[in-house]
């Protein structure tokens, strides 16, 4: 027989790292989490079991084949479905009292309402226009954005209302353009800005073949992820998630950080004067890579 659920069973493994009180406040919380896939998905799935009662989640595309080395809710019962309705059904499994609203493409629409009525936002798209219409948002209505880098190091960052957009910080084409008119050309200009910005402060080039990166970066080869950076990633990601919601303090900041599962250590941005140097070697080392 199944045993009968229980929230408070659910989650009284969770006693010592949370206290009770903290427990209620995680299951009266909310987060919109919008891409379900690889890091989305893993966030999503570490919130759910940790308690999050309420949850908008939004996704565009269907799981395939290629999506089964590392993203959670992918099985071959849930290839070609859409991913956020997969990704629902599966938490619905493992709590049921879940709230769960499920969206597509509409979200952006009501990006607005959304933003008012969830403590936190958790990005999992890998889409600029979105991306920049998002934080936007978030600084219009006081929200607080968790993120990470594409790359090949699992990494975390946490932008507060006050702190400044991506699109700012990495220098993006999109400032002061309407997300809505982001070209393919300028989603190539922002993606190489956050590879500039993830080799200058990482070391992810010890551990990546840097020919196949140059092929991405050039749009001839679709991004490549693992399993286990991915799962990491998206883990670091609910921690922080679950870190704003409890108004604890410490975590990561707008910069975010690295962390080297490799040689088992955090990498932090590097200060201005060193930084310098090695992004002219990046910059250098990325124009060859691309043939320019």
């Amino acid at each position: 027989m199944t045993e009968a659920f229980s929230y408070d069973q659910m989650t009284t493994r969770n006693a010592g790292f949370v206290t009770a009180a903290e427990q209620a406040r995680l299951r009266e919380a909310s987060a919109f989490i919008p891409g379900t896939g690889g890091m989305g998905g893993a966030a999503f799935m570490a919130l759910v079991r940790a308690g999050i009662g309420r949850f908008t989640i939004a996704d565009l595309d269907r799981f395939e084949v290629s999506n089964l080395n590392r993203q959670l809710f992918a099985n071959l019962d849930t290839v070609g479905q859409l991913k956020a309705e997969a990704a629902a059904q599966a938490a619905r499994k493992i709590n049921p009292g879940i709230d769960i609203t499920v969206m597509g493409a509409e979200w952006v629409d009501d990006l607005d309402v959304i933003a008012v009525n969830h403590d936190i936002l958790v990005n999992g798209m890998d889409d600029a226009g979105a991306g920049v219409h998002l934080y936007r948002q978030a600084k219009q209505h006081g929200r607080t954005v968790i993120d990470a880098y594409a790359s090949p190091l699992p990494s975390v960052i946490v932008v507060r209302p006050g702190d400044p957009r991506p699109e700012e910080r990495l220098g993006y084409p999109t400032v002061g353009t309407a997300w809505r008119e982001v070209t393919p050309d300028m989603r190539v200009q922002c993606l190489m800005a956050e590879i500039e910005y993830v080799l200058v402060h990482s070391s992810s080039h010890l551990y990546v073949d840097l020919e196949i990166a140059a092929e991405v970066a050039a749009g001839r080869r679709s991004r490549f992820s693992f399993s286990t950076m991915v799962t990491m990633a998206g883990t670091l990601m609910a921690e922080e998630a679950i870190r704003h919601i409890l108004g604890r303090k410490g975590g990561a900041d707008c910069r975010g950080y690295f962390f080297n599962p490799h040689a088992v250590r955090i990498e932090r941005p590097l200060n201005p004067l060193l930084a310098w140097p090695k992004r002219q070697l990046v910059r250098r080392f990325m124009q060859k890579m691309m043939g320019s």
